[in-house]
């Protein structure tokens, strides 16, 4: 008998992913999503690869990416393709998506704030993002900007054909972007590992009552 929880499925579920345009180069030679939340990532931009080691760590996600592209021009096209070929990576681990529980929620404080993610993976693509804050100024962290942050996680949610819903709360006047981020890829790499999930009692079904995502 299978038990419940994405941990003790009967089979791991990895990848290899490639990705290369004329202005990005992206290696993910192992994306396992039932992993222990270990990581080795290089994606050139020092902020997003923190956020992106809380994400694999939160999420049980074991995960291998290098990644460079043309910063000298910004961090736009770099930012953008790694979330397109994380989510391009999940989605080839997950195949069909049968047996995952789907949708999934996760709320996270860290200090004066929280960050609440919501997720579906329905093969429908939506992205939400609601920023609460109480008068509070973000700033950028080494070039890296919120506006990076939203452009990734919008790509990787159009990209996994998901609905990603985000919603940051509170807030101080001497909190900066790193405090909002943390709560927010936190919650995210949460909410994916809940939604990722397999529910035994849906082995190896669509988890959709029309049969298909």
């Amino acid at each position: 008998m299978v038990k419940s929880g994405k941990k003790e499925s009967k089979a791991q579920r990895s990848t290899s992913y490639e990705r290369k345009t004329k202005e990005t180069q992206i290696d993910i030679p192992l994306l396992n999503i039932d992993g222990k939340g270990e990581s080795r990532i290089k994606t050139r931009i020092g902020f997003l690869d923190h956020m992106l080691t809380l994400f694999a760590y939160h999420g049980f996600f074991d995960i291998e990416l290098n990644a460079e592209g043309d910063t000298h021009v910004d961090n736009h096209h770099l930012n953008e393709d790694i979330g397109l070929a994380i989510a391009d990576a999940f989605k080839k681990a997950l195949a069909e998506s049968r047996g995952i529980v789907r949708i999934a929620s996760a709320e996270v404080p860290m200090d004066m704030v929280s960050a609440k993610v919501l997720i579906d993976i329905s093969n429908r693509p939506a992205f939400r993002f609601i920023s609460k804050r109480e008068g509070v100024e973000i700033k950028d962290s080494e070039g890296y900007s919120m506006h990076y942050a939203v452009d990734f996680l919008e790509s990787f949610a159009k990209r996994l054909g998901m609905n990603l819903h985000i919603e940051i709360n509170g807030g101080a006047s001497d909190v900066d972007m790193h405090h909002y981020l943390e709560a927010v890829f936190k919650a995210f790499g949460m909410a994916m590992d809940k939604a990722t999930a397999l529910d035994p009692r849906r082995e190896g079904e669509v988890p959709s009552s029309k049969g298909i995502l």
